[in-house]
């Protein structure tokens, strides 16, 4: 069973009409309710991290770099939002305030290994609960790479409640690029879920209504 992409661009253009022009950008929002499916069971529960074949325009995510050495360096010439060094996580040790305004600041946070003991030590009891832990990077990987990767990047995570929600686009983004980024989520959900635990599938802009759809082929 396989997505049908003509169905997901109708609902976007759908939900694009029927959504009143507001003063700000909305962006697309997809929520995925599931059936039989029991969010008590930990082997039913996921948290990953799902890159967009289109970037959210103007949304990008917020990526800190910890780093030591020549990272530094590439951190901010790949244009991170944020650099922390060793001696910048150090000053924070206590300071529970400017660690939960970091955690809140930032949607993604990255970490050369000989950094991960210190920050589990500083940040970890703020960050852990957030989901916000560093994904550890070599202190020779391409940094800017990881940094591109993360910036079209999205969130998805069953809670306490048996669905997912997630931003798939802005609504001046071509609907068939908002489509093919739901095509995506929706594609990582399925290597977790079975097709027929997939329950409503709809799609809204931010103060829109939602519209729902069948996400799937029938063929």
């Amino acid at each position: 069973m396989s997505l049908n992409l003509d169905a997901i661009i109708k609902a976007v253009t759908e939900a694009k009409t029927k959504a009143k022009r507001r003063r700000f950008k909305q962006t697309y929002e997809l929520i995925v309710r599931f059936r039989d499916f029991d969010v008590k069971n930990q082997a039913n529960r996921f948290n990953i991290t799902v890159a967009l074949p289109h970037p959210l325009q103007g949304k990008e995510p917020k990526v800190c770099v910890m780093a030591t050495g020549a990272m530094v360096l590439a951190a901010k010439e790949a244009k991170a939002d944020a650099i922390l060094t060793r001696e910048d996580i150090e000053k924070l040790a206590g300071n529970k305030k400017e660690i939960r305004k970091l955690a809140n600041s930032y949607d993604y946070f990255v970490a050369t290994p000989d950094l991960m003991v210190l920050i589990g030590r500083v940040m970890g009891q703020i960050l852990g609960p957030r989901n916000k832990m560093p994904e550890v990077v070599q202190p020779n990987a391409d940094i800017k790479a990881v940094i591109d990767r993360l910036k079209r990047s999205v969130r998805v995570r069953v809670k306490d409640q048996p669905q997912v929600m997630c931003k798939v686009g802005t609504e001046d983004m071509d609907p068939k690029h908002v489509a093919e980024n739901i095509a995506t989520v929706l594609d990582e959900i399925l290597k977790r879920v079975r097709p027929e635990q997939l329950g409503d599938v709809s799609v809204k802009l931010t103060m829109g209504p939602p519209i729902t759809f069948s996400p799937l082929s029938s063929k």
